[in-house]
């Protein structure tokens, strides 16, 4: 913490010692009464100011340390005063990064007072932000000295991307059946159902089994035996010459959200996941099972992911070596340049399974279509599927679930809570 004193103008001290060299120089009551008046006026000031300068605090609080967009963001701000004298008015000014939000007011507070309030945002934009420092401002009564008082404890906000339902997509298996270890719990397409298990958001409605649904009266799907341990690489094209639209309506923002949803689909599904972007800086993360850290790492470098260079043609020429036979490359782009078929010819040909998401760019406003070159990969009898601007548009993909209550009307009328916003407890910014 820094504090700090500065003058507003330099023209009562000027006049005090105007006033002080005249009554030296010629004795009279007057200069008396206004060097007393001027001197006064100048010590109660500083005085006043010094108690500010050491009594104002502020302490400062967050909910969470993460959310996703569409979260509500909400602090809880205290602020002391323990000098003897009050503060007429105290300016906050907030520094956050996080975009459209800010914490900035103006209060007034008492000598030996305590004030607290609470501010609350909307996180609209992914990305990883700073909360705080925070700089507190006032002043004398009279003006003449500014108080500034700067705190720079602060914390970092990760917003992630959401996650959205994707039923219309279905990633295709690796390899043939009985090729590789059989996962007893594997959830991919093979011909012997093991058991059933309660349905989990992400799997294929395909495998949902009616019979036991209709008897237990909710979703189960049969656990199926046999199929290949392959793993994931989902790759996203960020080239920023491919892209269309603008800001949160854009491929790369839709792109970032498909992403996000597959590799937590896979995670569900218990594959092993990995990354490849395109970005500014080309993002590497070699598929494993779901952890708490490699789903932060993944969950990071997306929600951080910002346009690059390299086109997704040389992405898949560099990434092609080290992709093993037993893999599903799925890649997202809004990308109708036939360049990068080639790469993906040679991974067919090894035996790495494609699956296509495409990302019409007239649906956000270009004049180049993508429904020839999906009939391309579709002759190539590559799996693919054409998604638009519409995706956008679901509730999913706007407000998150942390910070948000849900409630329930009962028949009564009277509403209960029937998910509270994570969390509840209060952490210092340091």
């Amino acid at each position: 913490m820094t504090a700090r004193l500065k003058f507003n103008s330099a023209l009562l001290p000027l006049l005090t010692v105007v006033m002080l060299v005249m009554q030296l120089f010629d004795p009279s009551k007057v200069w008396q009464t206004m060097l007393a008046a001027f001197g006064g006026a100048l010590l109660v000031s500083w005085l006043w100011a010094r108690s500010l300068r050491d009594g104002l605090r502020l302490t400062r609080e967050v909910r969470f340390t993460w959310a996703q967009v569409g979260d509500k963001l909400e602090e809880q701000f205290t602020l002391t005063n323990d000098g003897l004298v009050p503060a007429t008015w105290v300016e906050m000014v907030d520094h956050s990064t996080l975009p459209d939000y800010s914490a900035a007011r103006a209060i007034g507070i008492g000598n030996q007072e305590t004030n607290k309030w609470h501010t609350t945002g909307v996180c609209t934009q992914r990305g990883m932000y700073t909360l705080g420092g925070t700089t507190l401002r006032s002043s004398d009564p009279l003006g003449i000295f500014t108080v500034e008082v700067y705190q720079p404890e602060s914390v970092s906000l990760m917003v992630t991307p959401p996650v959205i339902p994707l039923p219309q997509v279905e990633v295709m298996p690796a390899g043939w059946l009985g090729d590789g270890r059989p996962r007893p719990n594997s959830l991919e397409q093979t011909v012997n159902a093991l058991t059933v298990h309660e349905y989990q958001h992400g799997e294929p409605l395909r495998q949902i089994h009616w019979p036991t649904t209709a008897r237990r009266n909710s979703l189960y799907t049969r656990v199926l035996d046999g199929s290949p341990a392959n793993d994931w690489w989902i790759v996203l094209d960020a080239e920023e010459s491919v892209q269309a639209g603008h800001g949160w309506e854009s491929t790369l923002e839709l792109g970032v959200i498909l992403a996000m949803s597959l590799a937590d689909r896979g995670f569900h599904a218990r594959h092993s996941v990995g990354l490849l972007a395109s970005g500014d800086q080309t993002i590497w993360l070699k598929p494993k099972q779901e952890d708490e850290n490699h789903r932060l790492q993944i969950t990071r470098a997306l929600a951080t992911l910002k346009l690059g260079q390299l086109p997704l043609a040389d992405l898949l020429a560099r990434a092609g070596p080290t992709l093993g036979h037993r893999t599903s490359i799925i890649i997202i782009t809004p990308s109708i340049n036939s360049e990068w078929l080639t790469p993906l010819t040679s991974l067919l040909w090894r035996g790495i399974t494609p699956t296509i998401l495409l990302m019409d760019p007239a649906s956000f406003g270009s004049a180049h279509h993508a429904d020839s070159f999906a009939d391309v990969l579709s002759q190539m009898g590559i799996s693919r599927f054409l998604l638009n601007r519409s995706l956008l548009l679901q509730p999913e993909a706007r407000p998150g679930w942390r910070g948000q209550w849900e409630w329930r009307i009962m028949p009564t009328g009277k509403a209960i809570s029937a998910r509270p916003p994570g969390d509840l407890t209060w952490r210092k910014l340091k």
